[in-house]
């Protein structure tokens, strides 16, 4: 089977092409081979190369940035996708595609459910929710998988960042009143090899939205603590943290508050749990 993989040095993407090794020729398209601003080119790539399952990888993740530039996070976040749910409807293939907690405005006390109602603060999950919303419309074999607080040993993320500036700085002050659980990608891919391997088994559950994130819960303080505690084990210096609430750090897109998905409805369609995030961070550690 041929796989397409959009995006190649994204953070999924890359632990994609290491972890579904085995599972049929992996074709990667990056930004070189497919421009997902140009609709034409998405559907030649994909008629070209007659895949028999599509995974969009690729998207505009600068939320900041999103809000100076909503023509660009549109065009790749909600129109690609719908072009790529097209091409795959009309293959009869199925599409993987990964969305995001920045659907929702962090307002509901409890984690979010899949029926729960979007309502993105920003153009970032605007856009996002859109192309959720273009890929059901479509009507083929669909997962959209949303996720949380990404991170892994590549690209930009926060944890890279921290692993840097706790050894640069005496004292940083984190964010302390947004809650959600930090997903590394190698997980993301974990997860996603073996819902791959369920419908190649015909032990598929049903098609449509799926949260994915991390067990349990922490803040970007939270989540800074632990980075923290592991350079100290390796005798490395560290900042000293402080918290602070986001009112502190003024951003140009606002933040959900509130970023816990609840996941229980991808364990109970297709018995795929995730592990605890500590766990998951250890393992990205070593």
């Amino acid at each position: 089977m041929k796989i397409l993989i959009t995006g190649q040095h994204g953070q999924v993407s890359r632990e994609l092409q290491l972890r579904l090794q085995g599972l049929g020729e992996l074709i990667v398209l990056g930004r070189d081979q497919l421009d997902l601003a140009d609709a034409d080119q998405i559907r030649q790539q994909v008629r070209a190369h007659r895949p028999g399952l599509i995974i969009n990888a690729a998207a505009h993740t600068a939320v900041d940035l999103a809000e100076s530039e909503p023509d660009a996070a549109f065009a790749i976040n909600a129109i690609a996708p719908r072009i790529l749910a097209e091409e795959a409807k009309a293959l009869g293939i199925p599409l993987i595609h990964y969305s995001t907690d920045y659907v929702f405005d962090g307002s509901k006390p409890a984690p979010y459910t899949e029926t729960d109602t979007p309502n993105p603060l920003g153009v970032y999950g605007q856009s996002k929710l859109a192309g959720e919303q273009a890929i059901t419309a479509v009507g083929g074999k669909h997962l959209i998988l949303r996720t949380s607080w990404v991170y892994s040993n590549h690209g930009k993320n926060f944890l890279l960042t921290m692993q840097r500036l706790l050894q640069e700085k005496p004292q940083m002050r984190i964010v302390a009143d947004q809650i959600g659980a930090p997903t590394w990608a190698g997980s993301i891919a974990n997860s996603t090899r073996t819902l791959i391997e369920r419908w190649q088994a015909g032990e598929q559950g049903e098609w449509g939205i799926y949260h994915l994130t991390a067990g349990g819960e922490t803040s970007w303080f939270g989540f800074a603590q632990a980075i923290g505690e592991h350079l100290r084990e390796q005798g490395k210096a560290c900042a000293e943290l402080e918290p602070i609430p986001s009112s502190a750090y003024p951003t140009p897109a606002q933040r959900p508050l509130n970023s816990r998905l609840d996941c229980s409805r991808l364990l109970q369609q297709w018995h795929v749990s995730q592990p605890h995030w500590q766990d998951a961070l250890r393992e990205c550690l070593a």
